[in-house]
């Protein structure tokens, strides 16, 4: 999935979530998805990450903004898994 190209739109921040080690998900933002996922696994992102390394980027979805995105991650954090796990088939599904 690419970012909205959009220049009117500001700039785009996405929100996604992970699956690690211990099964357990995690959802965060970011501008650069795939660099934010490698800064993970190699254990330099958030404590939660450190603790129980990803083992797989699940979904993300691209939203105008860090508010927009920020909004959604808490929205998302929420959710209980099933929720979450019929997320991450919506936005694989588009």
């Amino acid at each position: 999935m690419e970012p909205p190209a959009d220049p009117v739109l500001s700039k785009p921040w996405a929100v996604y979530l992970l699956q690690c080690r211990s099964g357990r998900l995690y959802t965060g933002v970011a501008v650069d998805v795939q660099a934010r996922f490698a800064l993970h696994q190699a254990g330099k992102g958030a404590r939660f990450t450190k603790a129980d390394p990803p083992v797989a980027l699940l979904a993300y979805q691209w939203l105008d903004g860090r508010s927009a995105a920020l909004k959604e991650e808490y929205r998302i954090k929420q959710l209980p898994r099933a929720q979450k796990l019929d997320l991450i088939r919506q936005w694989n599904a588009t």
